[in-house]
């Protein structure tokens, strides 16, 4: 009898380490509204890809539903922790109404080889849309490239009021601990430029390293923006 139980134990660990050792995509997000678009308009989501696994995560192919909905991710593959932002755009222009489409992502992933993000929204004329307002970062990643552990480093984001009427900045979210953002104002008027400093502190932490940054604002088209820094953190004495 323990025989039988040590051999199922062994079993059982032998399959949890396996699952561990695989590639594992991880979606922070899987939909996004964008609300109402002004028709002919081009609106954009950044949806961000994580590799939770402990091997090479490959992604093989990205199909969208309709010509009108490009996606491309900005890295192909990913080391374990790793992550890369996925741009998914929608082009309005000769549409109506409510709209729905679909971006399915393929990758090695032995358990989700195959995993789809939705995107939706309403195309509205000029007169429908009214003013609002839109926030635009020109840049949603920085890489720090190699860093000694234990160093403290920052980078600063900026950002552009674009609509008609005040953005405000509802809530700022860092994926851990580690990592502190400093935003300049949480109002913003149209046309005005704010920021917001990005602080990730590399104690006890070592190798490939991503960390997002969560912008929650009053944008009816695009609420939330995903910020990521990356860091190769080289251990002391290593």
């Amino acid at each position: 009898m323990t025989k039988n139980l040590l051999f199922v134990f062994f079993l059982f660990s032998s399959l949890v380490f396996a699952q561990l050792m695989q590639p594992k995509l991880v979606l922070q997000q899987t939909s996004f509204d964008f609300g109402d678009i002004k028709q002919g308009e081009t609106v954009s989501h950044i949806f961000v890809l994580t590799n939770s696994g402990g091997d090479l995560l490959k992604i093989t192919n990205v199909q969208a539903s309709c010509g009108c909905t490009a996606a491309v991710p900005e890295k192909s593959e990913l080391a374990p922790g790793e992550s890369t932002n996925l741009p998914v755009k929608f082009n309005s222009t000769g549409r109506m109404g409510m709209q729905k489409k679909t971006v399915k992502i393929f990758t090695n992933d032995p358990q989700s080889p195959e995993m789809t993000l939705t995107i939706s929204g309403k195309i509205v004329t000029g007169e429908q849309s009214g003013s609002i307002p839109a926030i635009h970062f020109p840049e949603t990643q920085h890489d720090f490239g190699k860093v000694s552990e234990g160093e403290k480093i920052n980078y600063t984001f900026r950002f552009v009021n674009k609509g008609q009427s005040e953005l405000v900045i509802k809530d700022v979210k860092s994926s851990c601990g580690c990592t502190a953002a400093l935003l300049s104002s949480s109002n913003i008027k149209p046309g005005q430029e704010g920021t917001i400093k990005v602080e990730f502190d590399t104690k006890n932490r070592s190798g490939k390293n991503s960390k997002t940054v969560t912008v929650q604002s009053n944008d009816p088209k695009d609420p939330t923006k995903i910020l990521t820094i990356y860091a190769d953190i080289i251990k002391k004495g290593g």
